[in-house]
């Protein structure tokens, strides 16, 4: 009996240190997850998409980039997705590709703003007979209504201009600039139209068939840090046109081209300029203005802390005969002039065509007007200062100060020239400016009435 009690004792305490210890071991199996397949890494991983970090690579959306294959859609995909996103997008053209595309609209609004980084190179069809039929010839990249969007980065814009340099229709085709019979559409790289709060910085871009930007009805643009370069005998390549626009920054920039490297069009105001390297190029321009009689307001520019040189024009002022309107509250200050014709210019008689333009008893009222610490050289082909205002309407209230422009060859200072000029000189200045009319004109009052307030 005793010994039947010691073997069921030991029977027990057997089962219960190895039952024990097997079912603690499969209590902590139990606790250890399970492996799953959906978050598991591979050996190798491979890079994230970038459309999961709100980065979208164009190269995600179909971009080939070897300069030839069409990557259009692709650059639209990328905008379209980023464009219905929650949060701000970042399209990305990357650094070593060349991506082709065609005339394109980049619409909005979009939900955020959005950043298009563009590293890498992006090239437009070779010349008008490689751009698509029924495409616009006006325009390439379009963007439209693309409030708080960014265009940053390093990369390169090659608008191909050069085969449409030489359409017979472009002034220096035909003879003493006339332009002869034929298609003359060429595209602009870069419009933007009825957008606000647009920053473009870093870009560089060269070569457009026409204006390399173009902004349209637009409000809050920052231009900063930007590179436009084309051949000084490109037709019609201005650097940066700004029309109907207003509070525009454009600054830190270097701009060569074949026409003016900044032109102010009607309806622009608080457009603000500094810190800019022009030239070779035709100036910085207000105009043309009141072409076909057309009304044309103009308010509040400062041209600062900017260089001219080897150019076919500096400050200029440009309107037709027939027009209407004002050019008003209008700075340049500190600029230095290299070699340029005609650095101060006020020009109420443009004309296109190589003929005479009909004198006309109406015209574009310019006034407040000054002219500070504008330096440097000029081509003594023209003289350094030259203000032909209106026989109808006067310019008034121009104003000069530490003016001092030299012969950039030769000691013979030319005599400045001016004509139905109000104003005065509150320094000396060299040359001297001594042809301007005191006071202010009998038709003021007529003449203020027509103008913008």
């Amino acid at each position: 009996m005793e010994l039947s009690k010691k073997l069921i004792l030991l029977l027990s305490i057997f089962y219960i240190f190895f039952c024990t210890r097997v079912d603690s071991r499969a209590h902590y199996h139990k606790k250890k997850p399970p492996a799953n397949p959906s978050i598991a890494l591979p050996p190798a991983p491979a890079p994230v998409p970038l459309t999961k970090l709100g980065v979208h690579s164009v190269m995600s959306f179909g971009a080939v980039g070897d300069g030839v294959s069409d990557d259009t859609e692709a650059f639209k995909s990328a905008w379209d997705s980023a464009c219905e996103e929650e949060e701000p997008g970042v399209i990305v053209a990357p650094r070593g590709y060349s991506f082709k595309i065609r005339s394109i609209i980049f619409a909005g609004p979009c939900r955020n703003g959005l950043v298009l980084q563009v590293d890498g190179t992006i090239m437009a069809p070779d010349g008008p007979d490689e751009w698509p039929q029924h495409y616009s010839r006006r325009q390439w990249l379009v963007f439209y209504r693309a409030n708080g969007l960014a265009l940053q980065g390093g990369g390169l814009i090659d608008g191909k201009g050069h085969k449409w340099w030489n359409l017979p229709c472009k002034p220096h085709r035909g003879k003493n600039h006339t332009t002869m019979p034929g298609p003359c559409d060429s595209p602009v790289v870069f419009r933007f139209f009825m957008s606000s709060n647009i920053k473009v910085h870093g870009i560089r871009v060269r070569n457009s068939p026409q204006f390399h930007f173009r902004f349209d009805n637009c409000r809050n643009v920052t231009v900063d840090s930007v590179s436009i370069r084309s051949p000084a005998l490109s037709p019609n390549t201005d650097g940066i046109h700004v029309e109907n626009s207003v509070d525009v920054n454009l600054r830190n920039s270097v701009i060569s081209s074949g026409d003016d490297c900044v032109s102010i069009g009607a309806g622009s105001s608080n457009i603000h300029i500094r810190n800019i390297t022009c030239g070779p190029s035709h100036g910085i321009s207000i105009g043309s203005l009141g072409k076909q009689s057309s009304r044309a307001c103009v308010r509040n520019i400062t041209v600062k802390d900017c260089v001219i040189k080897h150019s076919d024009n500096g400050l200029r002022i440009k309107t037709w005969q027939g027009g209407s309107g004002s050019v008003s509250s209008v700075s340049f200050v500190n600029v230095l002039m290299e070699a340029v014709r005609n650095p101060i210019i006020i020009n109420q008689y443009y004309c296109l065509g190589g003929g005479a333009c009909r004198n006309q008893t109406s015209a574009v009222f310019v006034s407040d007007v000054a002219y500070e610490g504008i330096k440097g050289s000029y081509d003594s082909r023209s003289p350094a200062v030259h203000f032909g205002c209106s026989d109808a309407v006067p310019c008034t209230n121009i104003t000069l100060a530490e003016v001092e422009l030299l012969p950039a060859q030769g000691e013979i200072i030319a005599d400045p020239f001016c004509w139905n000029v109000y104003g005065v000189s509150r320094t000396l200045t060299i040359p001297p400016v001594a042809c301007l009319l005191r006071g202010v004109p009998r038709s003021t009052m007529d003449i203020e009435s027509s103008g913008c307030y």
